[in-house]
């Protein structure tokens, strides 16, 4: 549970560096989490809160990107290697093989 609570936080300082107002809310909704769930004895019920945690924590790490307003009509998008993915070329016409 605490390595999952660490990973939690370690991944969150990653995905909204530079953005303090994104850090502290994740941070807080993060430990109140934890909090309400404390005196959880049962360990089917805890199994399914670590399953949340872990698929929360790769949705955060996968799928969130920054973005910076520049002007009154334009966004920076600030991409790290966890959402970066391959993706195959668009063919018009397919090869067989």
């Amino acid at each position: 549970v605490l390595k999952l609570f660490k990973l939690l936080h370690r991944t969150r300082q990653e995905v909204f560096k530079n953005d303090t107002k994104a850090l502290e809310a994740a941070r807080q909704k993060i430990n109140e989490e934890f909090r309400n769930n404390r005196d959880e004895t049962s360990e089917e019920k805890i199994n399914e809160l670590l399953k949340i945690a872990s698929d929360v924590e790769v949705i955060l790490r996968t799928s969130v990107i920054q973005a910076i307003h520049t002007d009154s009509d334009k966004i920076v998008l600030i991409p790290r290697k966890d959402v970066l993915q391959d993706n195959t070329p668009y063919l018009d016409k397919p090869t067989k093989k």
